[in-house]
């Protein structure tokens, strides 16, 4: 069994431009956000949902994405809006996103 029910990687990787990168998304701004909401609502934790930084995932270009395990399911995001779907919708309600899914 996994230590925590839900774990969350963001890409924070930052590339020279032209390239695209999840870091030219304000990723890091989103990741606090996410986990601060996440501990707000009590799903932080031993057991619940941790959410991590990443160095790059490889899906820059269809950036930015952060990635839920255990299944293991990418998402791009615009805003804080998107990422309160991401928590509320498969964080709590174990339901994929399927409009922000890549």
């Amino acid at each position: 069994m996994s230590h925590f029910k839900h774990h969350v990687f963001f890409c924070q990787n930052r590339r020279d431009a032209p390239e695209a990168c999840c870091a030219n998304h304000d990723a890091s701004a989103m990741r606090d956000y996410c986990k601060g909401r996440v501990k707000a609502l009590g799903l932080a934790g031993d057991g619940k949902v941790r959410v991590n930084q990443a160095g790059c995932l490889d899906r820059c270009e269809e950036g930015p994405v952060i990635v839920v395990y255990p299944e293991a399911v990418w998402y791009t995001y615009v805003d804080k809006a998107d990422i309160d779907e991401i928590i509320d919708e498969h964080l709590v309600n174990g339901r994929v996103v399927e409009r922000l899914k890549i």
